[in-house]
């Protein structure tokens, strides 16, 4: 069973840590280096130094690669050392998170009502995986629903008793992914950066719904040496920025960062908006300063960064409610601040816990490694890319469609559809199913069926989306464009969606149309391989050699296994 103790600060000049950054980076390289050779390929530094904010990333090697969808993490700081230790602990985090759940051992598979017979009185209540979709049930349908499926029940460490329950947890890996995720140079000291992740996460949710007034953070405030350092690395550049206090009534201070630069922007810089969590004010806000001067690319490079915790902004104009809040000192934020990350831990999970939240953790630290890692959960907490709609048939009917058995899957849904009286998300599921019958004619009327159904323009461009999709695996490529259309009206900010309207449009031989769509998609996510390799092919055939070269060749850098672009490029360079 994890152990949380006493973890006195022994560094806290730009993050609070519980040794050095010299002494992180030293060790955990050593470690990476002696016990787990080919995690780590390399780590490097990526700002162009014109911010003087250090960026660096941490390279995956081919051992992490075989575990991680990831092949680089981005690590941020005040100190060329604390952001190379961040890159590092940011591969520690993925690395371990991932390796955790490859391994069967760890979990005990059940039903709810199974592990409750296997662990009497120990098992996360009905009433928080409810919670944790914030749904009101009948405990009994719940148990029914739950039942559907086998879960991986694994212990996890309620924070706030030191008590550990049985959990499902897949169950939280599907509402979170892998949000709440963390490593540290202790378990205390990762577990309070979990915590902190999963509040940041939270209230960006449900500030950036509501679209609240919110305070606004005098600059003038910001007294602390490190902090007053990086606003005049902005001030200094032109930058632009507003500052806001996004704590929401949560014990944890939460800072959030909108920042533009009026002499590149929108030709090689975007509007970076971000938030930071902490223990106290003046750290969250150098956690929301340092990951601007992450996602900018110093603000100069053209780098496109992909969204997560909070939306992206395109117009300054869509910033003007950030600025209209009362405006409050640094120091009117909450704080649990202390001199022993356990005690700021503690006092983290007891204030949380009067709000109705319960913090859980479970240790996921690589037992070759040894690097403390965690993941965390707090049933009820938001996360922007969940969707609103959530409730346990939707999630249960989504494991349903995608992992059981058909037979077994299509009688859960008909079970899900009488709880609930016909929901909207059935006829979606219905469509997976037979995807994965490989009827992809009934998937086709299913997934149709489904767009009208659904409760937001999200949904419906999902659903609009997969028809298409169904369509184009039985080569109906024209009849693939109105869908595709319709789901980037409803929802534009999914690259998928501009890759297959590139490849139907391609099929058609339409290529300066299909460019545009690749084009599109790599706006929203400029290292997919894919989509260069698709641009390339487009260049080609309409007789611009040079670009597709360039194009080409960069989708094979990235990933050599394009099989499909390596004749290609070969044909343009023997020319």
């Amino acid at each position: 069973m994890l152990e949380l103790k006493s973890c006195p600060k022994i560094y806290s000049k730009d993050q609070d840590k519980a040794v050095s950054p010299e002494e992180t980076v030293s060790r955990v390289k050593a470690l990476l280096d002696e016990k787990c050779n080919g995690v780590l390929k390399c780590t490097r530094k990526v700002d162009t130094g014109r911010l003087g904010i250090p960026v660096f990333i941490s390279e995956c090697g081919d051992t992490a690669r075989e575990v991680m969808p990831t092949r680089k993490q981005m690590g941020k700081g005040a100190s060329v050392i604390q952001a190379e230790a961040s890159a590092l602990m940011e591969l520690v985090e993925r690395f371990s998170f991932f390796s955790f759940w490859s391994k069967s051992d760890n979990f005990t598979l059940a039903t709810y009502s199974e592990a409750e017979e296997l662990w009497p009185g120990k098992v996360i209540s009905i009433e928080k995986i409810l919670q944790s979709v914030g749904e009101e049930m009948d405990p009994g349908k719940a148990r029914v629903i739950l039942d559907l499926v086998r879960w991986h029940f694994h212990p996890a460490l309620n924070v706030h008793t030191g008590e550990e329950e049985y959990v499902p947890l897949d169950w939280f890996k599907i509402l979170n992914e892998f949000n709440g995720s963390s490593a540290g140079n202790t378990p205390e000291e990762s577990v309070l950066q979990g915590g902190s992740e999963l509040v940041e996460r939270h209230v960006c949710a449900v500030i950036d719904r509501e679209r609240p007034e919110v305070p606004v953070i005098d600059p003038a405030s910001c007294e602390d040496a490190v902090l007053s350092n990086l606003c005049k690395c902005f001030d200094d550049n032109g930058i632009k920025y507003i500052i806001n206090d996004f704590s929401f009534g949560m014990p944890l201070p939460t800072v959030a960062v909108t920042a533009w630069d009026p002499s590149t922007f929108p030709g090689m810089s975007e509007i970076v908006f971000t938030a930071g969590t902490s223990a106290s004010p003046c750290k969250a806000a150098i956690r929301a300063f340092t990951e601007v001067a992450q996602l900018a690319g110093d603000f100069e490079t053209g780098r496109v960064y992909e969204a997560s915790g909070l939306p992206k902004f395109t117009e300054i104009e869509q910033t003007g409610w950030l600025g209209a809040g009362e405006c409050v000192k640094m120091k009117s934020l909450p704080s649990v601040e202390s001199d022993d990350i356990y005690d700021e831990l503690k006092q983290f999970a007891a204030q949380l816990e009067e709000k109705g939240y319960t913090l859980y953790t479970v240790d996921t630290t690589h037992p070759e490694l040894g690097v403390p890692a965690n993941y965390n959960f707090v049933p009820g907490f938001q996360f922007r890319e969940r969707t609103p709609h959530a409730s346990l048939g939707l999630f249960v009917g989504r494991i349903l469609s995608e992992k059981v058995a058909l037979d077994i899957a299509g009688d859960g849904l008909d079970v899900i559809s009488d709880i609930y009286d016909e929901p909207y998300f059935i006829p979606f599921f219905e469509g997976m199913l037979a995807l994965r019958g490989g009827d992809t004619s009934r998937a086709v009327d299913m997934f149709s069926i489904a767009v009208d159904m659904q409760p937001a323009d999200e949904e419906k461009a999902l659903s609009a989306f997969y028809t298409a999709y169904a369509l184009s695996l039985e080569e109906r490529w024209p009849e693939t464009i109105p869908y595709l259309d319709r789901a980037i009206e409803l929802d534009d900010e999914a690259k998928e969606y501009f890759n297959l309207r590139g490849v139907a449009k391609f099929k058609a031989k339409d290529y300066a149309l299909a460019a545009v769509d690749f084009k599109a998609a790599l706006a929203l996510d400029s290292g997919s391989a894919s989509d260069l390799a698709n641009l390339g092919l487009c260049h080609k055939f309409m007789g611009e050699d040079d670009e597709a070269i360039e194009y080409l060749s960069t989708a094979l850098e990235l990933d050599p296994s394009l099989e499909y672009a390596q004749p290609h490029l070969q044909e343009l360079l023997d020319k």
